[in-house]
């Protein structure tokens, strides 16, 4: 029986990806249904965001999106994948994707997935939740991020053991597991996500 009720996966919504990427989050959304675990997902229906929905869908598992009201048309919200949850803000929609979720998977992405990341580590860096984050380094997207982290810390601008918040696979298959094995019992949050 899995720990990991709920996962949030962070990704790309652009459409003019290789196909290639578009295809891992597809599977990798096949893997979250079929291991029964609730996708939360940014709500949109375009790019990665919609594959790793569809592949949750295909497996029958439950899906929550949470969207902006004001990136619905852009993001073409999809409504057909589970529960969607409008929101006024994006502030509001990554905090109650934080709250609904047990861990984090980052696929690629761009400005909008890097500051997910970057906000859910930082919250984790100062004790508002004990939930892991594992970035999916995906033929090596993720690399030149991974050599900065660590020059991050190489420098003195991030602790070791600060850096140890964000682990890094390079398949799909294996993200399941790395969230699995870094969940702890409590993982719950310690207060309200600001």
């Amino acid at each position: 029986m899995t720990k990991l009720g709920s996962i949030c996966v962070y990704c790309g919504s652009s459409e003019r990806v290789a196909s290639r990427f578009l295809d891992a989050g597809y599977a990798l959304g096949r893997r979250i249904g079929a291991a029964g675990v609730h996708l939360v997902y940014g709500g949109g229906g375009i790019g990665l965001m919609r594959r790793v929905a569809e592949g949750v869908a295909a497996e029958g598992g439950p899906i929550t999106g949470i969207i902006p009201r004001h990136l619905q048309a852009r993001e073409g919200a999809g409504a057909s994948f589970g529960e969607t949850v409008v929101v006024e803000s994006m502030h509001e929609r990554k905090r109650l994707m934080a709250e609904c979720s047990d861990g984090f998977a980052v696929m690629p992405g761009g400005y909008g997935t890097l500051d997910e990341m970057f906000e859910i580590v930082t919250w984790r860096q100062l004790g508002l939740h004990r939930k892991p984050v594992v970035l999916v380094d995906l033929d090596g997207y993720w690399s030149p991020l991974v050599a900065m982290l660590d020059r991050m810390v190489e420098e003195g601008f991030v602790q070791p053991d600060a850096r140890q918040l964000i682990q890094t696979v390079t398949g799909i298959e294996a993200v399941l597991p790395a969230l699995e094995q870094a969940l702890s019992p409590d993982a719950a949050l310690d207060g309200e996500l600001v």
